[in-house]
């Protein structure tokens, strides 16, 4: 199946909150689920690098950034990590960094965009906490499920 959202929205709508279209596409996994995993850290990834390190029995960060596109949240050694650890992908309302080694990795990524600059460790964020961004609201342990087409959130398995 090349395009899942399409077919869920026709079948799921009214169980769908449908993320505005903000994000670009990175990684090799274009279609990706699992369950969120949420962090709000603002142009400070120590908690992203943190939670990548542990398993992800095939779940999705989820980042809060803030929106910033000044500092990436997201590189090649943490992506590749996240890989390692069984992580199916990332959705970051913020930016990434080293996209041509990100896109050969077996993960999904949906961010506003790439920025060159790393972020400064500071031990700052917040995890398993609601989030609202993109126009909706996400909360640990809701369901995202992200194609070409875009991201959605869903309060149960829809798959």
């Amino acid at each position: 199946m090349l395009d899942l959202l399409p077919d869920l929205c026709d079948q799921h709508f009214d169980q769908l909150s449908v993320m505005e279209p903000i994000f670009q596409s990175y990684g090799n996994a274009t279609i990706f689920s699992g369950q969120a995993v949420t962090v709000k850290c603002f142009e400070d990834n120590s908690l992203v690098k943190e939670l990548a390190g542990t398993p992800g029995e095939g779940r999705i960060l989820v980042i809060d950034g803030g929106g910033s596109t000044r500092r990436a949240l997201l590189g090649d050694m943490i992506a590749e990590n996240a890989v390692n650890n069984g992580w199916a992908g990332f959705v970051i309302y913020g930016a990434i960094r080293d996209v041509a080694t990100i896109n050969t990795l077996n993960l999904g990524v949906k961010a506003i965009t790439a920025c060159p600059v790393k972020t400064e460790k500071r031990g700052l964020g917040d995890a398993g906490i609601d989030l609202h961004f993109a126009g909706v609201n996400i909360a640990e342990g809701d369901y995202i499920y992200a194609d070409l087409n875009g991201v959605v959130v869903a309060k149960e398995p829809l798959l």
